[in-house]
């Protein structure tokens, strides 16, 4: 991120818990980013609901709270610290999660604070496969053949026509919960 010199304080969500899938690539990447905003000159200020991690070391950060990473405690902290931006990239699906849902209940924009690190169309955007595959294809990215199912005979459908084995994705997540590899038949169908 280049230089912005109209942001002086950033609210960066951690990562939360290690769970399968998150957290320690976010924490040791949290980390490494508070360090790297610090000596740029930012006040820094983290939420990170796992006091256990790296990133929520006295040192790493200005100020850290140690609360749940949820919209409403997190709106508190905005009203209490008014930063001028928020980070949640560096926070899994959870600090997506909760980042969007914040501008959804206006929030950020309550207390101007703007979301950095990703736009909410572009988070939006990539959490939905289908968008996220027409969006590839209209840059020229060859992408795998996919289809979106709502149901079972959707997805027994998609799997006569792509044959196994087969990766199977929840819409609306990046941390790749809801997912896996179908080798089989009968995999497919648990």
């Amino acid at each position: 991120m280049p230089r912005r010199d109209d942001i002086k304080k950033i609210l960066i969500i951690g990562s939360g818990p290690i769970v399968i899938g998150q957290a320690c690539e976010f924490d040791y990447s949290g980390t490494q980013a508070c360090k790297s905003l610090r000596e740029e000159g930012y006040e820094v200020v983290l939420v990170n609901s796992n006091p256990a991690t790296i990133m929520t070391d006295p040192e790493t950060a200005d100020r850290t709270y140690i609360e749940p990473i949820t919209p409403e405690y997190v709106e508190k902290i905005i009203e209490l610290e008014r930063p001028c931006a928020l980070l949640p990239t560096l926070g899994g699906q959870t600090g997506l999660n909760t980042a969007m849902e914040l501008a959804r209940r206006g929030v950020l924009e309550k207390y101007n604070c703007e979301m950095i690190g990703a736009r909410e169309d572009v988070i939006k955007r990539a959490e939905e496969r289908d968008g996220f595959k027409k969006a590839m294809i209209e840059i020229g990215l060859d992408v795998p053949r996919s289809f979106v199912v709502h149901n079972m005979d959707e997805a027994r459908d998609a799997v006569r026509e792509i044959g196994l084995p087969i990766i199977i994705r929840a819409s609306f997540t990046l941390g790749g919960t809801g997912g896996g590899i179908a080798y089989n038949i009968k995999e497919f169908e648990e």
